[in-house]
């Protein structure tokens, strides 16, 4: 199906444009993806479409790390490291939303000053909007994008803030979570759930207080073994085929320890590579990207069906109140929205 003239545009500017173009088109493009008019879904869905050949030759990094641990210092460190040996490296960075306002700060173009004007970088923030684990829900269709334009790195910066991380690990090809010097000293404060999701952690500002960070690396290192090494065998640590998470000290602000961190990230994607597992994990999150947009859509339909709203607020005043079992209100409702759902049955007339 062809494009409208305005999305054929966009699709040429991105794919083909001068370095000026492509950020333009690049731009319009993800503003067209983050749109909620259906109008804007439908030629986004369209143009999505269009730029998937050239999309899937990047490597996604996924960066986390709880408020104050570096990561924009240790994102634009990693960013002029990659630029520096020829990469093209593109930042999502992912701010948290105002619950009230729905606003965001949007600062992090402002704390990489010296990679947001490097005409071989492309940042893009964009507010989590209360999404789940902070990663913005357009986050998967910006990083096509970025791929189609030439972008091989792209790097996925989350909120941090104590949410499930689940989200970026299931849309990156690795994980790496960054950590301070003294986070050794009190694992019980580090969820277990996000540390078997990373590949790779990180103790940042290691130049801060040495002993510490030693100490850090250790402990880290001990827990992520007891952790089951994400879920294989007892015995798989002896497996060279397998990825073993680990444990790394560098310092960002000072630009320490990035190399070692990029040579870490490359063995990683070798092994994976040979092993089968980085196609198998694209593949798998794939069809988790296309299950989550299909929750998320009959969610929406569900609440503003006209036979739910019906009956939501007298529902769900009865299950606060006590006087109705949760799972009961549920099929109820549920049976109201497929019973609304179904077709009408034929008539005596309709023959």
């Amino acid at each position: 199906m062809a494009l409208p003239l305005q999305d054929q545009a966009l699709l040429d500017g991105v794919l083909q444009g001068s370095a000026m173009q492509r950020r333009r088109a690049m731009a319009k493009a993800i503003t067209l993806l983050e749109s909620t008019r259906p109008d804007h879904r439908a030629r986004a869905d369209a143009l999505l479409t269009a730029l998937l050949p050239a999309t899937g030759n990047a490597f996604r990094l996924g960066i986390s790390g709880v408020p104050g641990v570096g990561k924009s210092t240790f994102i634009e460190a990693l960013g002029l490291h990659l630029i520096g040996l020829g990469h093209r490296v593109a930042v999502l960075a992912v701010d948290p939303s105002s619950s009230v306002s729905g606003g965001s700060i949007l600062g992090d173009k402002t704390r990489m000053e010296q990679l947001s004007v490097n005409a071989s970088a492309y940042i893009r923030p964009s507010p989590s909007a209360g999404t789940l684990g902070g990663v913005a829900e357009k986050t998967r269709e910006a990083m096509l994008v970025c791929e189609a334009a030439g972008y091989d790195v792209i790097i996925v910066e989350t909120v941090g803030v104590g949410q499930s991380e689940t989200a970026v690990a299931g849309m990156t090809d690795m994980y790496a979570l960054l950590q301070l010097p003294n986070a050794g000293d009190d694992l019980q404060a580090i969820k277990k759930g996000v540390m078997e999701l990373a590949d790779l952690v990180v103790i940042n500002k290691a130049d801060i207080d040495e002993a510490a960070a030693t100490r850090a690396q250790a402990q880290i290192a001990s827990a992520l073994r007891l952790f089951g090494q994400h879920g294989n065998p007892e015995h798989a640590h002896h497996d060279l085929r397998i990825w073993h998470p680990q444990v790394i000290q560098l310092s960002a602000l000072r630009s320490k320890g990035i190399d070692r961190f990029w040579a870490c990230v490359e063995s990683f994607r070798t092994l994976q590579t040979a092993n089968g597992q980085f196609h198998a994990r694209r593949q798998q999150q794939a069809l988790a990207w296309m299950w989550d947009m299909i929750h998320a859509g009959l969610r929406q339909r569900f609440a503003a069906h006209p036979a739910v709203r019906e009956e939501l607020a007298d529902i769900t005043q009865r299950v606060a109140g006590g006087r109705l079992p949760a799972s009961a209100a549920a099929r109820r409702l549920l049976g109201r929205f497929t019973d609304a759902a179904q077709p009408a049955p034929p008539s005596s007339t309709d023959s």
